[in-house]
């Protein structure tokens, strides 16, 4: 199986651990992957913003990037539901509903594609909170949604539990989001602060010490709310702990 990874581009740009981490488990996990080097954007951040249409060039690039790939893996619940679900502004040839198909988030695919039950290489001896982004927990249903009273599950605890020396707690709102939701944070600023501080200090007042997420994305805005207010507390990709870098 052939894997084309697609870093995000604010993992590029600020979290590149966490792109470094996700390549060295795929390959610590005997996959045979490439990084394409003309890769951009994936165009989610006109998709959010009700452009649409204008992402069209940078939907057509990522094909013309991933098309050739069994699968394409990205460290990024919120970009692989962008083009699972929204990659619309270009017409829908074989390719592109190749790329749709097999585009998947990177806990998705150690969970449901490599099935993935053990990291041996993997220890981390901390306290951590849980923090599922809205596009992996109600887009990409990587787990259950208190709102919807359903049966608990949960792939990244699933995956994480499998790391020696964790440990976990969980906030009194779980499934509440940050208050990211990428040009949310630019159009409703206040609003969107909030939503952060509140977030974070559940977390805190829970005992975490690190956040862990599957999302660079909510990662740095709740990084951000956390600094600002004096909220004494860490933030970790997923791929870092599950790779091991991070002790």
């Amino acid at each position: 199986m052939k894997i084309g990874l697609f870093i995000p581009c604010y993992i590029d740009a600020f979290y590149p651990e966490a792109g470094i981490a996700t390549l060295e488990l795929l390959e610590k996990l005997g996959q045979d992957v490439e990084y394409p080097l003309d890769q951009t954007c994936c165009g989610q951040p006109m998709g959010n913003s009700g452009c649409n249409s204008d992402a069209a060039a940078a939907e057509a690039l990522f094909v013309r990037n991933f098309a050739r790939y069994d699968k394409i893996v990205m460290p990024s619940g919120s970009c692989t539901h962008h083009v699972r679900d929204n990659f619309d502004a270009i017409e829908q040839t074989d390719e592109v509903r190749h790329v749709r198909e097999n585009t998947f988030e990177l806990v998705e695919f150690l969970h449901d594609v490599l099935k993935v039950d053990a990291f041996p290489w993997a220890e981390f001896n901390h306290t951590v909170g849980l923090h599922n982004s809205c596009g992996t927990l109600r887009a990409l249903r990587t787990a259950s949604m208190s709102e919807l009273g359903e049966k608990p599950f949960s792939k990244p605890m699933d995956l994480l539990s499998k790391v020696r020396g964790i440990r976990f707690v969980t906030p009194k709102r779980p499934d509440e989001c940050c208050g990211f939701g990428g040009t949310f944070s630019v159009t409703e600023e206040a609003v969107s602060a909030q939503m952060g501080v509140d977030k974070v200090r559940d977390h805190h007042e829970a005992g975490a010490e690190y956040i862990v997420s599957a999302d660079s994305s909510c990662v740095m805005h709740q990084q951000g709310c956390a600094e600002r207010a004096g909220v004494p507390i860490r933030f970790i990709h997923i791929a870092q702990i599950l790779n091991g870098a991070a002790q």
